[in-house]
């Protein structure tokens, strides 16, 4: 039985199309969940709040929850375009770059003494399948241009 080793793994990713094809689902899954989170902030700011991680007293200025909210929704749906239009390398770099998101809202849940790494868990996931699946879509050796 052969022995694979870490090189043969990347190799193997590299060149695999179902892993391709299955990242791009990933992707586009991820962007209509942030248009979702995003609408959540938009139309139904208090429950967003509590989802996100923090504790926000707004005294009715939902000002925070707009900008969270269309920065989400335009998120997601540059993700989602992207997919569509099949533009494979833009959606890997616009996640691995998009990575720097989730990660500063991680710090900012974790810097709150209230929070736990429970309220963290959604941010390091949407670390996970940013990185990941922006490393393998902007890695990828396309040998077949129709996806």
């Amino acid at each position: 039985m052969p022995r694979w080793g870490y090189g043969d793994l990347c190799h193997y990713l590299n060149n695999n199309i179902m892993t391709q094809k299955i990242s791009i689902t990933i992707a586009f899954l991820t962007g209509l969940g942030m248009i979702f989170i995003g609408a959540r902030f938009l139309l139904a700011p208090e429950t967003a709040i509590a989802g996100y991680g923090i504790h926000f007293v707004s005294n009715g200025d939902y000002s925070f929850h707009y900008i969270k909210g269309i920065r989400d929704v335009f998120s997601g749906l540059l993700i989602c375009i992207f997919v569509l239009s099949k533009q494979t390398k833009a959606l890997g770099t616009t996640l691995a770059v998009g990575t720097i998101i989730p990660a500063v809202d991680m710090l900012i849940v974790l810097s709150k003494n209230y929070n736990g790494i429970a309220q963290a868990i959604p941010h390091i996931s949407a670390i996970i399948v940013c990185s990941v699946v922006g490393t393998i879509l902007l890695t990828h050796k396309n040998t077949n241009k129709a996806l």
